[in-house]
């Protein structure tokens, strides 16, 4: 029986919570009723019965409660004024303080409602001019314990109202920490998600562009030479499989990446770097590009050990780069690769001199490569530059430079 009570005195509840002006209005009856309840119970010391005049000032005073949240500070100040008329006028001994009952219901209001500077201005004035009124004006003695239950019941308003008005603020707060906590949980794994997503199309892009473009040229030659010349058209599909091959390769480390923790099979080959970057020359070396090392394997050694995520990323913008040259260079074009380290950088540039750009030409935005390419460097606090050629020269340079820590 009493679960099914529940939901049925929830529903006045939230009705009085969807009307205000009428739980007021069902408010200032109720203050109203215990007036009059607390009046005539008092008579004993009273000499003479509640007067129409108390009637009328005690219905004014707790009519005024209906607009006490619209309103609150005048109404506040309207039934104090008319609180005190009723004990400046009455005749019984001693005064039917039981009116000032309604304002200590407007003291709790506004006390609830309002900052606590101006509310406890408005506290300590209505206490104080209501306690003194009745001192002064009210029969002897004045620490009679009519009056020293006016100060009380009204200082009490005051203050439990400042402790909802505080409760009320706490939760406010608390509730609004919540809201922008798990807003900002929900943006941070947002950009969690869209920086791994960015990450891997770049992986992707790096590795089916190169080696498909490898593949692409080798069966076009082994398709030109198959009647003619049978051996190297062999040559050239033993080239496609083996790019095939280490395409498949790259792409099982990379898609290893999107798998959970514990999964079987994670990847467990090191990330290319500069160390196999004569693999990279001799594959291109191979699809018909000619492409040398500035001052050779020596050069490459005497970059030295690199931070890992440097070391990737040097060799994806050359791998990036030479796949450019391969596919927009023209034919006949060959591929110069420099690598200097600084005290604080390494550079990484790429120059050709084939026909894919303009002499003197701007630099470039380019495709997905080289944004691709200016993500990766810029993604450790790098520069990554794409444009023709210097001096006047045909050709297309890229040039990346990438922050390294000192060393000791």
């Amino acid at each position: 029986m009493s679960s099914l009570a529940v939901p049925g005195m929830a529903r006045p509840h939230r009705w009085l919570r969807a009307h205000p002006v009428a739980a007021d209005s069902l408010l200032s009856l109720a203050v109203f009723a215990i007036v009059l309840i607390g009046s005539f119970a008092g008579r004993g010391r009273a000499t003479e019965p509640p007067g129409a005049g108390f009637l009328v000032l005690s219905a004014l005073t707790c009519a005024a409660l209906a607009a006490r949240r619209a309103a609150p500070r005048t109404v506040l100040g309207v039934t104090s004024a008319l609180t005190l008329a009723e004990i400046a006028t009455d005749r019984a001994a001693p005064p039917r303080t039981q009116i000032a009952m309604a304002v200590v219901v407007a003291l709790y209001t506004v006390a609830a409602r309002t900052e606590r500077p101006a509310a406890w201005r408005f506290a300590l004035a209505t206490v104080a001019g209501l306690t003194a009124a009745v001192m002064v004006l009210g029969a002897p003695p004045w620490y009679s314990p009519e009056n020293l239950g006016l100060f009380a019941w009204t200082a009490l308003a005051g203050a439990v109202g400042d402790a909802v008005r505080s409760r009320r603020a706490y939760v406010a707060a608390i509730e609004e920490r919540a809201v922008r906590a798990e807003r900002t949980r929900e943006e941070e794994a947002r950009r969690r998600v869209a920086e791994e997503r960015l990450r891997i199309a770049r992986e992707l892009h790096d590795v089916v562009a190169h080696h498909i473009a490898l593949v692409n040229v080798q069966a076009g030659v082994a398709s030109h030479i198959m009647d003619s010349r049978p051996d190297q058209a062999k040559q050239a599909l033993a080239h496609v499989r083996e790019a095939s091959r280490s395409a498949l390769s790259e792409l099982r480390a990379t898609v290893g990446l999107l798998r959970q923790y514990g999964d079987p099979e994670a990847p467990t080959e090191p990330a290319p770097g500069l160390g196999v970057l004569d693999q990279l020359v001799d594959g291109f070396a191979r699809a018909g590009l000619e492409v040398t090392v500035a001052g050779g394997p020596e050069a490459v050694a005497a970059v030295g050990a690199l931070p890992a995520a440097v070391d990737l990323t040097a060799y994806r913008v050359v791998q990036e780069a030479l796949t450019n040259v391969h596919k927009h260079a023209g034919p006949g074009a060959r591929a110069e690769i420099t690598l200097t380290r600084g005290p604080d950088a390494l550079s990484v540039t790429v120059q050709d001199d084939g026909t894919g750009c303009p002499p003197g030409g701007a630099a470039l935005t380019g495709g997905h490569g080289l944004v691709g390419m200016r993500e990766r460097v810029a993604a450790l606090g790098g520069e990554c530059v794409a444009a023709s050629g210097e001096g006047g020269a045909t050709g297309f340079r890229v040039r990346a430079t990438l922050p390294l820590p000192r060393r000791p």
